[in-house]
C-alpha cells in the first residue's frame, strides 16, 4: 500500500495500474461484488511494495554501502502517517455516534494497536470462537499496514547487520524468502489464521518484490521482457481474483499464483505491450494515485455504512458507498497525501516530531476510549437496557481446566460451588455456560459442590452424531466422542450423586434454529442400532432421551432436567442496542428485534422441544424444572425483566437472569444433601 517511492528510481505508471487492480479488486471484494477471490490484491500490494522500497533500499546499499535508517523512516512516515493519522480520527469521531460501548471499546483498542504496527497481531489473537464479526471492526483492515511496517523494520535492519558481505545478504534473504514461503505453506492447513495475519508467514511475498529489484538491478535491466510473460501475468492475477476461495486454504500455496503474476508484470512492466498500455491508461492509473488513500478510507466506509444501515443493502446501495469511498480516498490523496509527500522543505526532525506528536494524541484518544470501557453513557437508557445485555454474558472460567487424568482426559471441566468432590454433575451444551453464574451461586449457597462439563451445539445425550452448519466437521466429530467418554466415566467418577441435563432442546428436536438464527441447522443421526435409522429426527431424540435417562437412573439417584427457556425468536441484545441507539438517525436500519412474544406464538416449538421429557416426567424417571414462568407471564415472555436484559441472544440468557433464577437448582442441590443425610442415618 506504499506509494511512488523517491525521485532517485523512474516513475512507472504500470505500477500504478497494478496498484489500481490490486485496491479495486480489494474494494468490490469487501463491498460484495462476485469476487471471490478479490482480498489477494493485499498480496499484490505486498509484492509491489517490496519491488519499490526494496528497491530503493539496495540502491543506497550499492552506492553507499550502508542505509540511512532516519531518512528512510522520514519518507515512509511522510507518505503514509498523515492520511492514516486522519483516516483514524475521523473513523473514530464517526464510531463514537454509532458504535456500541463495547464495541467502541475495542476500536480504541484496534487503534493502539495500528498506531504502533501491531494490528496484525491483535487480530490474529482474537480470531476464535468469541470473536466479533469482521465487519464490525473498522480498523480491521490496518493489519496488511502492520505486516509492512514489520517488514520494513526486519529488512532494513538485516541489511546492515550483513552490509560487509554482499554474498552473505544476498544469502539470508534468499534463505528468508524461502523459510517464510516453506512456513506458510506448511502453516496454512493447520494455523490459517497465523498464516494469514503474522508477518513471518508473509514475508516471502515482499520479499519477492525485493529479489525482483535487486535482480533487476544487479542486471540493469530495463524491465521491457517479453509480452507473452505479461499476458501471462495478468491471467494469473485475474485467475486469482475471480476462483481464489477465501477460507483456511489460504494463504498456503494458493498466494503463490497472485505473487507470480504481479513479479511477471512488474518485470515486464515498461515493454510496448497491451498489458502494460492498459495498466498505463490514465483512468486506471488514477486509481493507483489514490490506491493508497482508497484502501484506508474503504474499510471504515463500509463497515460504519453497514453497520448503520444493516446487512440488507442493495447493490445499488453497494455502488453508493464505494462512490463515496472513491470521493473521499481523492480527497485524502489530493489535501493530505500530496502536500505533505511533496513538502520537501520540511526537515525530517519536523517530520519525526510530528509523527510522534500524531502517534502520542492517537494513542491518549484510543487509550481513553478503551478505558472507560467506550463511553457506555452516550445513549439513552432504553439502549443502555440492551447494551448492558450484550456485554452480560463474560464469565469467570478460571476454575476450569482440561483433565489430564482418565475417566475424562482431555475434556474441559469447570468446578462449582465450594472445593471438593463434585457431588453434581451438570452436563449439557451452550445453555450451561449461559446459565454458569447462576448454578455457581446455587451451589455455594447450598454448600453443594459440582461439575460442569459442556460443548456448543452438542446435546447431552447418547448416541447420536450431528451434522450442525454452524459446527466443522471435527467439532461434530468431538461431540459425539465427547458424550461417549462421559458415559463411559460414571462408573468411575463415585462422588456423584446428581446428574442435571440442560440443553436447546426446540434446537434439536426441529433440527433448525428460530427467528433471527432460523439459518443454523443441526441433522441428528443414530451411532448405533439399524433399528433406529428409519427414525424421524423428534423420534430419534426422544428415543435418546429415554436411553440417556435409563443408562443415568442406573448409576444415579436423581436425574434431573431444565425446560429449556422460552426462544425469544426476533431478539438479540446487539441488534435491539443498535436499534435504540440509532433511533432517530439518517440511513439507521428498519427496526426488526421484538423484546415480547406472546405464549400462543411460542407453543408450537415449546411442544416439540418438551416431547421427549414429558412423558419421563410423568413416569417419575426424571424431574422437570419448569424455567418458563420466570421468564414469562399468562399471555407473554420477555427478554427484558425489571428493566434488565435476560437474554443475551433470542436462546441465550445473561448471567443476570442466570442470577435471578438460581433458586430453580435450590432442588437439585438439595437432594445432595438429602441423600447425604439419609446415608450418614443408615450408617449410625
Amino acid at each position: 500500500m506504499t506509494q511512488h517511492s523517491s525521485h532517485n528510481l523512474p516513475y512507472r505508471s504500470d505500477i500504478d495500474g497494478l496498484r489500481a487492480f490490486a485496491v479495486l479488486s480489494v474494494v468490490l471484494y469487501h463491498f460484495g461484488l462476485p469476487l471471490q477471490g478479490g482480498f489477494v490484491g493485499v498480496d499484490v500490494f505486498f509484492v509491489i511494495s517490496g519491488f519499490l522500497i526494496g528497491g530503493l533500499l539496495w540502491r543506497e546499499y550499492d552506492h553507499t554501502g550502508r542505509i540511512w535508517l532516519t531518512n528512510f523512516y522520514v519518507r515512509r512516515f511522510r507518505r503514509l502517517a498523515p492520511a492514516f493519522f486522519v483516516m483514524v480520527l475521523v473513523t473514530a469521531a464517526v464510531a463514537w455516534a454509532i458504535l456500541l460501548p463495547f464495541e467502541y471499546r475495542e476500536f480504541g483498542k484496534a487503534a493502539i494497536a495500528s498506531t504502533v504496527y501491531l494490528s496484525n497481531v491483535l487480530f490474529f489473537r482474537q480470531a476464535g470462537y468469541f470473536d466479533a464479526a469482521s465487519e464490525e471492526k473498522p480498523l480491521l483492515h490496518t493489519w496488511s499496514l502492520a505486516v509492512e511496517e514489520q517488514f520494513y523494520i526486519f529488512l532494513p535492519l538485516l541489511i546492515l547487520l550483513l552490509a560487509r558481505s554482499r554474498r552473505g545478504l544476498l544469502a539470508a534473504l534468499i534463505g528468508c524468502w524461502l523459510l517464510s514461503l516453506t512456513a506458510c505453506i506448511i502453516a496454512t492447513p493447520t494455523h490459517p489464521m497465523a498464516a494469514f495475519y503474522l508477518f513471518p508467514f508473509r514475508a516471502w511475498e515482499m520479499l519477492s518484490g525485493v529479489l525482483l529489484a535487486i535482480w533487476g538491478y544487479q542486471t540493469r535491466r530495463q524491465w521491457r521482457g517479453y509480452a507473452s510473460l505479461s499476458w501471462l501475468g495478468l491471467i494469473l492475477l485475474v485467475l486469482s481474483v475471480v476462483l481464489i476461495p477465501a477460507g483456511p486454504m489460504f494463504p498456503g500455496i494458493l498466494a503463490i499464483v497472485p505473487v507470480l503474476g504481479t513479479v511477471l508484470i512488474l518485470a515486464n512492466g515498461t515493454g510496448q505491450n497491451p498489458v502494460n498500455r492498459m495498466l498505463s491508461h490514465p483512468r486506471v492509473v488514477f486509481f493507483g494515485l489514490i490506491s493508497y488513500s482508497l484502501y484506508l478510507w474503504h474499510w471504515p466506509v463500509y463497515t460504519l455504512s453497514t453497520y448503520l444501515r444493516g446487512d440488507d443493502g442493495t447493490l445499488l446501495e453497494a455502488l453508493v458507498w464505494m462512490a463515496v469511498s472513491v470521493a473521499i480516498a481523492w480527497l485524502s490523496w489530493k489535501f493530505v497525501e500530496n502536500p505533505v509527500r511533496r513538502a520537501r522543505g520540511i526537515p525530517g526532525g519536523v517530520v519525526l516530531s510530528a509523527m510522534a506528536i500524531a502517534s502520542l494524541g492517537t494513542l491518549a484518544l484510543a487509550g481513553w476510549i478503551f478505558k472507560t470501557d467506550g463511553l457506555p453513557n452516550r445513549f439513552g437508557p432504553e439502549a443502555r437496557t440492551h447494551i448492558a445485555a450484550t456485554g452480560d454474558f463474560l464469565q469467570d472460567w478460571s476454575r476450569c481446566y482440561i483433565a489430564d487424568d482418565l475417566p475424562l482426559d482431555g475434556l474441559e471441566v469447570c468446578p462449582i460451588g465450594p472445593e471438593g468432590a463434585p457431588k453434581v454433575l451438570v452436563w449439557g451444551d451452550s445453555h450451561v455456560r449461559a446459565f454458569k453464574e447462576g448454578l455457581d451461586l446455587a451451589a455455594h449457597e447450598a454448600g453443594v459442590p459440582g461439575l460442569i462439563i459442556w460443548r456448543a451445539g452438542c446435546a447431552p445425550l447418547f448416541g447420536l452424531r450431528k451434522v450442525e452448519s454452524a459446527a466443522t466437521p471435527a467439532q461434530n466429530t468431538a461431540c459425539t466422542q465427547a458424550n461417549l467418554q462421559i458415559q463411559q466415566s460414571f462408573t468411575r467418577l463415585q462422588s456423584l450423586e446428581t446428574v442435571l441435563l440442560v440443553g436447546r432442546w426446540a434446537y434439536y428436536v426441529s433440527g433448525t434454529g428460530v427467528g433471527l438464527d432460523a439459518e443454523n441447522v443441526i441433522d441428528i443421526h443414530p451411532t448405533d442400532g439399524a433399528e433406529r435409522l428409519t427414525l424421524t429426527q423428534p423420534q430419534l431424540i426422544s428415543s435418546a432421551a429415554r436411553e440417556t435417562v435409563t443408562f443415568l437412573n442406573e448409576r444415579f439417584e436423581n436425574v434431573y432436567v431444565l425446560r429449556q427457556p422460552p426462544e425469544i425468536a426476533q431478539y438479540s441484545a446487539q441488534l435491539a442496542a443498535r436499534e435504540a441507539a440509532h433511533q432517530g438517525m439518517a440511513l439507521a436500519a428498519t427496526p426488526k428485534t421484538e423484546p415480547v412474544m406472546s405464549r400462543d406464538t411460542l407453543a408450537l416449538r415449546a411442544a416439540i422441544s418438551d416431547a421427549p421429557w414429558l412423558p419421563l416426567a410423568e413416569a417419575g424417571a426424571i424431574h422437570w424444572i419448569d424455567s418458563w414462568p420466570r421468564f414469562c407471564t399468562a399471555d407473554t415472555c420477555s427478554a427484558i425483566h425489571d428493566d434488565i436484559g435476560q437474554y443475551f441472544d433470542n436462546n441465550h440468557i445473561t448471567n443476570s437472569a442466570a442470577r435471578r433464577v438460581r433458586d430453580l437448582f435450590t432442588p437439585v442441590f438439595a437432594s445432595v444433601t438429602r441423600q447425604s443425610a439419609l446415608v450418614e442415618t443408615a450408617g449410625q
